[in-house]
């Protein structure tokens, strides 16, 4: 199966309120516990894009290495698509101060500065040439994440630049997509200036995890109690590296689960998480912590008992665009509590 077989897969399963204190506030045993903020909600100090200052100035045309082994010469970046499952990369060209020239949008893309931009993705995440060539374009960037690789043929096949960049998910990755990004559009110093931004908050991110305590075990969990769909994270989903990033272990990891699998009462024990870790809209779909504590096995982990559930926006927590030390910081300060 190849990637974008893969990621498609994924899709189906991946995308379909307490504040906490500063975790340098809280003592390393209270951050060990399982007691914490109980049920709390991860979020951003804000909700929207910081773009640089100040605004990059493209110098095009460029011709660069799209990931898919192809040199792809760009000669304007007047009207701009970045797409890809994730939202990253339109987080990405916003945060290089591009956003007044980014003309559509793909579904998880839903910070108030692009929410209102039509989108390309109109059937869940799979692009549509009509939606695209509609909006005339000048460059299209994507990743192995969306498709079907039919409709990026269509797009080159119009004339417009498209552009892959890699998608590997992790808190390593985020520097090189940036950079990727900002040399398609003719930025690449701009592209350096965030690089330095985002890392230096990922570094200060990562050192909020408390030391010198056992790590606690966080499961990830994928739940879309209106399509049905329960899921349990592992190695290779994304979500163990943000549970990583704040000095935790991934439940579902820890007992060699890789990518995605079906929740299973007994996988779930076995796991025995100290947290559980979910997506906001997955959480409202089965009913909130209450419907939660329902499915197969929740209520009897650690986690379940002492209601040790936090939620996270579903644009934010498996990004890995320009927001992802914020979105480490913001999910550290709620794991690791203690409550207002």
């Amino acid at each position: 199966m190849n990637r974008r077989a893969v990621a498609a897969v994924a899709v189906v399963f991946l995308f379909g309120v307490a504040g906490c204190t500063a975790v340098s506030e809280v003592g390393p045993e209270a951050a060990a516990t399982t007691a914490g903020c109980g049920v709390a909600t991860a979020k951003l100090t804000s909700t929207d894009i910081t773009p640089l200052d100040p605004k990059a100035t493209p110098a095009l045309p460029a011709t660069v290495d799209s990931a898919d082994g192809r040199k792809v010469t760009v000669t304007s970046a007047d009207r701009i698509l970045a797409v890809n499952l994730y939202g990253s990369l339109g987080e990405i060209v916003f945060s290089l101060g591009l956003g007044d020239q980014v003309i559509g949008r793909d579904t998880s893309t839903t910070f108030p500065a692009a929410k209102k931009l039509p989108l390309v993705t109109p059937q869940g995440h799979d692009l549509s040439a009509e939606a695209i060539l509609k909006l005339n374009p000048t460059v299209l960037l994507a990743d192995d994440s969306i498709g079907p690789p039919t409709v990026l043929d269509q797009v080159r096949q119009a004339g417009i630049p498209v552009v892959i960049v890699d998608d590997e998910q992790t808190l390593a990755a985020v520097p090189e997509h940036i950079r990727a990004v900002a040399a398609a559009l003719g930025v690449a110093e701009a592209g350096e200036r965030l690089v330095t931004t985002v890392q230096g908050e990922i570094d200060a991110a990562r050192k909020t995890a408390p030391a010198g305590v056992t790590p606690l075990k966080i499961a990830f969990l994928y739940v879309r109690g209106t399509a049905g769909v329960y899921l349990i994270g592992g190695r290779g989903a994304g979500s163990d590296a943000m549970i990583g990033a704040i000095g935790a272990v991934d439940a579902g990891s820890a007992i060699g689960l890789t990518k995605f699998r079906p929740l299973t009462s007994e996988g779930l024990i076995n796991a025995a998480p100290d947290v559980i870790l979910v997506m906001t809209e997955g959480l409202n779909s089965v009913g909130g912590v209450d419907g939660l504590l329902k499915l197969a096995g929740v209520a009897q982990t650690p986690a379940g008992i002492h209601r040790r559930i936090v939620d996270m926006d579903d644009g934010v927590l498996l990004n890995f665009g320009a927001r992802t030390g914020q979105a480490v910081a913001a999910l550290a300060k709620a794991v690791y509590g203690p409550c207002d």
